[in-house]
């Protein structure tokens, strides 16, 4: 299977084209939508009852719905099932995350506009929130880390968690030990579609959410997006992403690892390199198959790498910039002799790494960045998962009498313009009042 990479030419890569060349859409849902709604209404109409039906379904395990609440003794014992190493990863990264989100917050402030008129902002945290863990083909306490680091930064009172359970009715004891140290205690063993329907709407069991997050197959994306009308969510996912941009001064085995290490989690997953250098792009095509063939994933990297991946002659590195503003990839890795360079001319990206010793991975786990970011384009109009998303900001206006004589004329021309009479009057008593008070 030598030089089973497709090598591409950048004039052939436009806003128009290419598509044809790697999946654009992050989710056809129209293919699973009737079966997501049937999910959906019977969660709604049946409540527990629905939930452990599905479990039994999807996950071929039997619960009852006293079981479907993980309990105390559940996550006591899972301490001991977990290497001590591990738990110790998890607070490194706990602390790393908190230190990062803890910067985005914002104060509240204000500005004086004019004489007598005062506005800004205030930072209010949603009150709920849930998420969502997946258990498929891997176990992933990383996904409550990223998830639950930024949601309790923003001072988040109420979040639960759900995560199907594995074969023997219990959710992974990595998950639980890491939702522990978070101090989530509502953990609840289900899964996709109807889990999320469960947290949209409720059951007896499982309360309902202002806002879902967390990442999952197309079921649990396709859910996420048919419930948003009821529930936030967060930026709408599909195959994870790494475009990587190289010149002739890179390691190419980095390059190569690092393509291997972010499309061995699924064969839809997608990698792509950039570079000016022929050479560099040849020898990837020639070499990269060993180290694939090491690998205890090798079936789903050799999909993904034959499938969805490229590798793209570029002219130049401001090319190699144009392409990867076109893709809005997930993850931008830039390892050319001067990274920073580039960055100014970055404008679409779900997350960039920069230099040869940053490799996608530390932002996956313990570097302190969120790994939960938006895919197939998405980043030209959405951020990745950060404090702020779970923060609502409110204005606030605060004018003396001044204050609202200085701005009556302008608003009652436009309630006048728009024939809202009672907006113009509630003006205009005011400025009658000589004996008004102002606020304080």
């Amino acid at each position: 299977m030598e030089n089973f990479l497709k090598i591409v030419s950048s004039e052939d890569i436009s806003e128009q084209t290419i598509s044809n060349y790697i999946p654009r859409t992050t989710l056809q849902i129209e293919e699973i939508r009737s079966d997501v709604e049937e999910i959906i209404t019977r969660v709604k109409q049946e409540g527990d009852r629905a939930i452990v039906s599905y479990t039994m379904k999807f996950d071929k395990v039997k619960l009852n719905s006293t079981e479907i609440l993980v309990r105390n003794d559940e996550i006591s014992r899972a301490y001991d099932l977990v290497d001590q190493s591990l738990i110790e990863a998890i607070r490194v990264a706990k602390n790393n995350l908190f230190t990062f989100h803890q910067a985005q917050k914002r104060d509240d402030w204000s500005i004086v506009i004019d004489n007598g008129i005062n506005a800004g902002q205030i930072y209010r945290p949603i009150e709920s929130v849930g998420i969502y863990v997946p258990g498929g083909r891997a176990i992933y306490p990383s996904t409550v880390l990223m998830t639950a680091s930024p949601a309790l930064v923003a001072g988040v009172k109420d979040i639960i968690l759900c995560s199907p359970p594995q074969p023997n009715g219990n959710i992974s004891p990595a998950i639980l030990v890491a939702a522990n140290e978070f101090g989530i205690k509502k953990i609840y063993k289900v899964g996709g579609a109807q889990a999320i329907a469960a947290m949209a709407y409720g059951t007896e069991t499982i309360p309902s959410v202002q806002k879902i997050v967390g990442p999952g197959n197309k079921w649990v994306n396709a859910c996420k997006q048919l419930v948003s009308n009821v529930v936030a969510i967060d930026t709408p996912a599909g195959p994870s992403e790494i475009l990587i941009i190289a010149d002739k001064t890179t390691n190419i085995n980095y390059v190569m690892l690092d393509l291997i290490s972010q499309v061995e989690h699924d064969p839809d997953n997608i990698g792509i390199v950039v570079s000016p250098s022929s050479e560099l792009l040849e020898t990837i095509n020639q070499n990269i198959l060993p180290l694939v063939q090491r690998s205890n994933r090798k079936q789903i990297i050799e999909s993904a790498l034959e499938n969805n991946s490229l590798l793209i002659k570029a002219l130049d590195l401001d090319d190699c910039v144009r392409i990867s503003n076109i893709i809005a990839p997930e993850h931008l890795q830039i390892m050319t002799q001067k990274p920073r360079s580039l960055l100014e001319k970055i404008i679409n990206a779900g997350a960039i790494f920069l230099g040869p010793f940053s490799p996608v991975p530390l932002g996956d786990y313990s570097a302190g960045t969120n790994h939960v970011l938006p895919t197939g384009g998405n980043a030209k109009k959405y951020s990745g998962l950060n404090t702020l998303e779970f923060l609502k900001i409110i204005d606030v206006l605060e004018c003396n009498k001044e204050g609202l004589k200085q701005l009556s004329t302008s608003a009652t021309i436009l309630a006048q313009f728009e024939g809202l009479i009672g907006h113009k009057e509630s003006i205009e008593e005011r400025l009658k009042d000589d004996n008004s008070v102002d606020s304080k």
